[in-house]
């Protein structure tokens, strides 16, 4: 569905699974294809002028505060991570984050959260939660969704696919998978199906970071992987040729960015913040500058119908 260019390869997120990578491949090479290079830095978030008319809607608390508090999972790269420093949070979601907030009048405080624990932590903890959520009926009962992001579903597997997995029955394998994600809970419905059908068990392999069910699959302790398309491609040009794609990208649906229910005013600020990106091109510019421009949505439509 997207193709993209890789960014820095962090030691949080990835380093151990390359070096799992190396340990497994029976050879010295250990370079990391991308590794030196910076971060994706084509745009600067911090150009965004200030909206007064979007910024009038902010409410006092955070207006006054001078700052919108994101909490995000920053161990899904490339959409959000830790950069080598071990505590700068970047990614695309990171700089509309950025962008988002500088509309508003304001600066993004990006912080590292649980993915699980986003959600319920919206409008206390958290003022909005920009984390590659998934717009699916359950979280639509729980929060406001402003759709930003178009995203597809997609399996990986070791290089050459040694174990000739087929990706039309995951049976009998072990599958690794981020916890709380709509993978994770497809993946308990594969569980299920299976074992109505009489087949062998999958063994689903949990992992609370996207980065630790990445490095499963390169250590051989997972058979495949199964998370967002983009999180799924970075894996596969930061592993040094250790993973590929297994089949097609599948399932597309729209992400969006989580607000409280109980804040109309900000979510009217963060919808038409989100619609004024869009519209002024600085929305593209970003996600071009992590290769994701084909993820971008034309409208950021508030609580859109899903299936």
């Amino acid at each position: 569905m997207r193709t993209f260019r890789p960014a820095v390869l962090t030691a949080v997120v990835l380093s151990s699974a390359l070096a799992l990578a190396a340990c497994s491949s029976g050879d010295d090479d250990t370079a990391t294809p991308g590794s030196t290079e910076t971060s994706a830095a084509s745009f600067d978030p911090s150009s965004v002028a200030k909206d007064d008319a979007i910024a009038a809607l902010v409410p006092e608390k955070i207006a006054s505060a001078g700052k919108l508090v994101v909490g995000s999972d920053t161990s899904y790269a490339p959409a959000e991570y830790i950069d080598e420093d071990g505590t700068t949070p970047i990614g695309y979601d990171v700089d509309l984050a950025k962008a988002l907030a500088a509309v508003m009048g304001l600066k993004a405080d990006v912080q590292t959260a649980d993915f699980t624990g986003i959600i319920p932590a919206i409008g206390a903890k958290y003022d909005v939660g920009i984390s590659s959520f998934t717009i699916n009926p359950e979280r639509l009962e729980q929060a406001n969704m402003v759709e930003y992001f178009e995203a597809g579903e997609a399996y990986a597997v070791a290089a050459g696919n040694p174990k000739k997995v087929d990706p039309a029955d995951l049976c009998g394998l072990t599958v690794g998978v981020q916890t709380g994600t709509v993978e994770d809970e497809e993946l308990d419905a594969l569980v299920a199906k299976c074992k109505t059908d009489g087949k062998d068990a999958i063994t689903p392999l949990k992992y609370a970071k996207q980065s630790d069910v990445t490095t499963a699959l390169v250590g051989g302790k997972a058979d495949l992987m199964y998370a967002d398309s983009p999180i799924i491609a970075y894996a596969i040009a930061q592993t040094a040729g250790k993973l590929e794609q297994l089949g097609d990208v599948f399932a597309s649906a729209p992400q969006g960015i989580v607000v409280s229910k109980d804040d109309q005013a900000l979510t009217d600020a963060v919808q038409k913040a989100m619609q004024k990106l869009i519209d002024s091109g600085d929305y593209l510019k970003i996600l071009t500058a992590w290769g994701n421009e084909t993820s971008a949505v034309k409208t950021a439509e508030l609580n859109p119908s899903v299936g």
